[in-house]
């Protein structure tokens, strides 16, 4: 961790170079700021924390590996005093939600100019207390909103083998079920997560971190049928 008055120290974790390079020149270009490690991976991340034990990670929300609440846990096991802002592509407020009571302190979408990241990185190192979302407010009010439904044990096992773009009868074979009842879990699933097909359904299920299976949807069904 940074003396008092040092620059602030800051490892970045995403797995396209390039995006690391380009947000590396953005963050030296300040004095203030000092990019001390990056990594590609879950693996090459807990490898950069432990030697390196920056101020703030940038951890984007994708990376190979452990899942990102996986990710996060060990950095503040391995790490206590980093603080970690959460990068993303997805506005998704149940995984945010999940997010945040792992003590994160802030979520970004990629979207947001440099002068907002910047800012971010500021404002966690000098208030202990303060918290950056740069979200939609929809999703902003969601966060506050009751706990939506999760998914049933059943329903996660219908899922993972949808994932795998199984067809409804062999999803039913495999979990001794009916096509109905197969259908059923499915529209259940699909209400839960505000899904509009089975791709859509199991990006959400794996961003949420709700299954694991590796998504192989090219020729499946797409719809409850």
């Amino acid at each position: 961790m940074s003396e008092p008055g040092a620059a602030t120290t800051i490892g970045i974790v995403d797995d396209h170079a390039l995006f690391r390079e380009g947000l590396r020149e953005i963050l030296e270009a300040n004095d203030d700021l000092d990019v001390v490690g990056e990594a590609g991976d879950s693996a090459e991340a807990l490898t950069m924390i432990e030697r390196t034990r920056p101020d703030v990670l940038l951890l984007d929300i994708e990376i190979p590996g452990a899942g990102v609440l996986d990710t996060v846990g060990h950095v503040r096991a391995m790490s206590p005093g980093t603080k970690i802002i959460v990068l993303s592509m997805y506005d998704g407020p149940q995984l945010l939600r999940r997010l945040l009571s792992t003590g994160i302190r802030g979520y970004l979408l990629k979207s947001v100019h440099r002068e907002e990241v910047i800012s971010a990185i500021r404002s966690v190192v000098s208030d202990p207390e303060r918290l950056v979302l740069a979200v939609s407010r929809d999703s902003l009010a969601q966060i506050h909103a009751p706990q939506p439904d999760i998914l049933t044990d059943k329903e996660r096992q219908v899922l993972e083998f949808a994932a795998q773009a199984l067809s409804n009868h062999q999803i039913a074979t495999r979990l001794g079920l009916t096509e109905a009842t197969v259908k059923r879990h499915l529209r259940n699933i699909f209400v839960k997560l505000g899904a509009v097909s089975r791709i859509d359904a199991v990006n959400k299920a794996i961003a949420a971190s709700l299954i694991t299976s590796q998504r192989d949807l090219g020729s499946g069904p797409q719809g409850f049928a």
